[in-house]
């Protein structure tokens, strides 16, 4: 339940600060865009089952892969201040709020090895 609660409050409420961080001025609406990359998520539709409580998603979910994320944290460091750059970090911020929960989840997990919490790598 507390890792629940951690995972979500990253998801929604972190990010807040970081739209406030990114420009005092257009907090809320930057916050709307990180919001949006939310939307990163729409690949668990493709997975199946389509959520299973003990998978890792960081390397099984095509958006959430070794070959996007490169991507996602190049363009967060790259890209000059703009509301791309803020889609990327928003996507950055997303995999690591994702793999602090696969890690949290390794590390309740007595039997198994990170191979398995990381299965899709």
């Amino acid at each position: 339940m507390f890792q629940t609660l951690v995972h979500y409050s990253l998801h929604f409420l972190a990010i807040g600060a970081i739209a406030y961080w990114y420009d005092k001025t257009n907090w809320k609406r930057n916050w709307l865009i990180l919001l949006a990359t939310m939307a990163v998520d729409l690949d668990h539709l493709l997975a199946d089952p389509i959520f299973h409580p003990g998978r890792c998603g960081i390397g099984f979910h095509v958006l959430h892969s070794e070959y996007v994320i490169p991507v996602y944290l190049l363009g967060a460091m790259f890209l000059k201040r703009s509301v791309l750059k803020l889609i990327f970090i928003g996507l950055s911020f997303h995999m690591f709020t994702d793999l602090t929960d696969c890690l949290w989840m390794y590390s309740e997990c007595g039997s198994c090895e990170i191979r398995e919490v990381f299965s899709g790598f």
